[in-house]
C-alpha cells in the first residue's frame, strides 16, 4: 500500500485511534500500524474501517496513479 489515507480520514472525523479501534474491534496498535503502512489489514477490516469513516475502499486504500 503506497499511500494510506486512513489517518487523514480518521482525523477529519475527529476520532482518536482508540475510538476507531473500538468501533472496528481491533487494538489501537493495529490502527497505528495500518496508518504507517506496517500492517496489511484483511478485506473485512478494510471494509469496517471504511464504514466507520464514511469512506469507500478506493478512497482509503487504493493506490493513486503515478
Amino acid at each position: 500500500m503506497k499511500i494510506n489515507r486512513v489517518k487523514a480520514a480518521r482525523q477529519e472525523k475527529k476520532l482518536s485511534q482508540q475510538k476507531l479501534a473500538d468501533e472496528v474491534q481491533v487494538t489501537r496498535q493495529t490502527i497505528s500500524l495500518i496508518e504507517v503502512g506496517k500492517y496489511n489489514p484483511t478485506i473485512n477490516l478494510c471494509i469496517a474501517i471504511c464504514r466507520a469513516l464514511d469512506k469507500s475502499l478506493d478512497e482509503l486504500f487504493w493506490p493513486e496513479e503515478e
